[in-house]
């Protein structure tokens, strides 16, 4: 199938279209846009600014591509978005650049941003996110993989989520979620392990006790965050995929663990 631009779409000069595109109706293509094989840009669709997206990648019809920060520390420049493959915008989602000339917000590959959900500057997302719709991450914001965003949640500024996390719908997340566990509430707080999600994503029994055993070690045992890596790291299963991710993403955080 050869590339399709329907008469009423503005594609502006320079922008550079990939194999078998697909571009709606009152569509519009920045003149610094990229599009990989096989997009699509449904009706009214915008993608602009300095943005690359990958091959196969799903614009429905009033989102918002590559807009400009709302930092109000931007200045004139060339900021960048960067998408991977395969990756699904429904309506009135809305992703912005990054700040400052040679700043980016980065999307890796298979994600799913659900109406009116927002991705702000600097964000560097990972892979399999499902952001649920209304829900918005604040700038600079580092996303892991196969993690499960709820309806209306709010990620505050430099958070991080780990994979296969799950912050749930309504939550205001202030500080760092650890990988595999479910964070909620307002402020959000550890709950316990996404139990379900580890066993969709192919993780063993053992690895999801080791999770637990993390958890618990953590939140449950009345240690602080210090006293529990250096408890953590002298356990048997410390070598483990389970045990050192969770062990290396606390010892990294800034902002704390939720």
């Amino acid at each position: 199938m050869a590339t399709q631009v329907h008469p009423t779409a503005i594609v502006e000069a320079g922008a550079k279209l990939g194999q078998d595109v697909v571009i709606g109706a009152y569509a519009y293509v920045g003149g610094d846009v990229t599009l990989g094989d096989g997009c699509v840009l449904h009706h009214h669709a915008t993608v602009e600014g300095y943005t690359q997206l990958g091959p196969q990648c799903e614009v429905f019809p009033y989102a918002f591509i590559g807009g400009r920060t709302q930092d109000l520390k931007a200045r004139p420049g060339k900021p960048g978005l960067k998408v991977g493959a395969r990756n699904t915008f429904r309506e009135y989602v809305s992703v912005h650049l990054g700040t400052q000339e040679g700043e980016w917000t980065i999307l890796g590959d298979d994600n799913v941003l659900l109406a009116y959900s927002h991705i702000a500057h600097d964000c560097v997302i990972g892979n399999h996110l499902v952001i649920s719709s209304h829900s918005a991450v604040a700038g600079h914001v580092h996303v892991g993989d196969h993690v499960n965003i709820g309806w209306n949640a709010g990620i505050h500024q430099f958070c991080r989520i780990g994979d296969h996390a799950m912050v749930a719908a309504c939550s205001k997340c202030v500080q760092d979620v650890p990988p595999f566990v479910i964070a909620d509430g307002n402020p959000c707080e550890t709950k316990m392990i996404n139990a379900v999600g580890l066993k969709r994503s192919g993780f063993t029994d053992e690895e999801i006790a080791t999770a637990k055993l993390m958890h618990r070690l953590f939140y449950r045992d009345g240690l602080n965050t210090s006293q529990a890596i250096e408890k953590a790291r002298a356990l048997p299963e410390a070598s483990g995929r389970v045990a050192k991710a969770f062990v290396d993403f606390a010892a990294s955080t800034k902002r704390g663990l939720a």
